[in-house]
Order: structure tokens, then C-alpha cells, then sequence
């Protein structure tokens, strides 16, 4: 599954497209901490999401992955 992230330098849009979650959210993080961008989302298609909800929501599936193949 594709996803997009989304973010602005000096108010200019810029948008990039990622084929697994864990480079669109090292893009995010790169663009909102070294690059200085604002606004950064991460799009999987459906919602939006703040770098921090990306996180969680990886997580939480993470751990719900690893929970059910106990």
C-alpha cells in the first residue's frame, strides 16, 4: 500500500509517495526535524495523520500483530 507524505517549505506544498509506512515516516520525521518543513502529514490513503498518531497507530499494530501470533 502506497503512502504520502505531505508537508510545506516556505509555504510551497510538497508532496512524496512511499510504497511501505516505515519510509514515509522516516520522510516525515526527516522533512519536520532536519528540514525545517511544517505542517507534515502521512496519508495512508483514507486519513491523515500527525507524525506522533502515524507512530501509534504503528505501533498498536505492531502489538497486535506480535499479540496474536502468541
Amino acid at each position: 500500500m502506497p503512502f504520502m507524505v505531505r508537508g510545506f517549505c516556505n509555504n510551497n506544498p510538497l508532496t512524496l509517495t512511499s510504497g511501505t509506512a516505515k519510509e514515509a515516516f522516516a520522510k516525515a520525521v526527516e522533512w519536520h526535524l532536519v528540514e525545517c518543513f511544517t505542517n507534515v502529514s502521512i496519508s495512508d490513503g483514507i486519513q491523515d495523520y500527525t507524525i506522533s498518531e502515524f507512530a501509534s497507530l504503528m505501533a498498536l499494530r505492531e502489538i497486535d500483530h506480535t499479540m496474536s501470533r502468541k
